[in-house]
């Protein structure tokens, strides 16, 4: 009896042997936001005023200490392409190295907020009952008072300048934060991996910095991302009026502060950092949206 050998179709060995590589998930999430032409735009912008931020003292065009009395309020021209303020000195350079304020400033009021308000949101989501009580019950007292007074209050008991500007804004965001955090802890800590690492006797320090914080980072991320945005605006806000940054410093809010006065005859010195303002909280908004939308795991087919 003769038997037939059928040979397997071609390629099927191949693709047993070297199965399709499945994507990473941050692979997954750079695709889903790449696909999203305003998160791009956004982050290209962001990525600019950053690389600004690095070489201000290289691309400035002038000292931004410099003051020409002779070119007083001068209007955009060939030598000072954005013009000069009341002092005469350089916009444009003074808004590049503003950028270092404001981006600073965002960067680390948001540090703040994120590590005060997540700590309290995971220490009260995981453990919950009196101590839960104790924490939101705080969170909701500073809750019930706008963020920019609380900055302003903050900032009249201890002064301003720039570290005390970047704890007052951190310090007014800490309650969003901590209600993000207590329920993404509530989610998460009730899942059979959680329940595997107390089995295995791991603390409940690690529980939660190993296994519920990481599993927790994509509403955090989406959260800070925006929170830069309004930790600038808020900045500037208090500068605005005087109780934020202190000139010399080039600072946004203090240099439209300085230009409203002359804004009929010298419409520039408030414009273009009101402009720079605008431009950098719309390009984080834009890219906090893409960011929560790639991140959204509803949204991943």
């Amino acid at each position: 009896m003769s038997h037939t050998i059928i040979a397997p179709p071609a390629g099927t060995a191949a693709a047993t042997a070297s199965p399709v590589k499945k994507r990473s998930q941050l692979a997954e999430v750079w695709r889903r936001l790449v696909r999203n032409k305003m998160a791009m735009f956004g982050l290209v912008v962001i990525s600019l005023i950053i690389a600004a931020a690095i070489t201000a003292d290289w691309i400035s065009p002038y000292d931004y200490r410099t003051q020409d009395l002779n070119a007083i309020s001068q209007k955009p021209n060939a030598q000072h392409i954005l013009g000069t303020d009341d002092l005469g000195r350089d916009i444009l350079s003074r808004i590049i190295h503003g950028t270092r304020i404001s981006l600073l400033v965002g960067f680390v009021s948001v540090s703040i907020s994120v590590a005060v308000g997540g700590g309290l949101g995971a220490v009260s989501g995981y453990y919950g009952g009196t101590l839960d009580n104790v924490i939101m019950r705080f969170m909701d007292v500073l809750l019930a008072i706008p963020s920019i007074l609380l900055a302003i209050a903050i900032v009249s008991a201890f002064g301003g300048g720039i570290i005390n500007v970047m704890i007052a804004v951190g310090i007014s965001s800490v309650p969003s934060y901590a209600r993000i955090v207590k329920a993404s802890v509530i989610s998460i800590k009730e899942n059979e991996f959680i329940e595997a690492a107390r089995a295995i006797g791991a603390s409940d320090f690690r529980i939660v910095t190993k296994h519920i914080l990481p599993n927790a980072m994509a509403p955090i991320i989406v959260q800070a991302t925006l929170g830069v945005a309004g930790a600038i605006l808020s900045a500037a806000g208090l500068s605005f009026i005087g109780m934020g940054i202190q000139p010399p410093t080039p600072e946004w809010g203090a240099m439209l502060s300085n230009g409203r006065h002359i804004i009929r005859t010298a419409w520039h010195v408030a414009t273009f950092p009101g402009l720079a303002i605008m431009l950098t909280i719309f390009a984080l908004n834009l890219l906090g949206d893409g960011l929560r939308d790639a991140l959204d795991p509803r949204l991943k087919n």
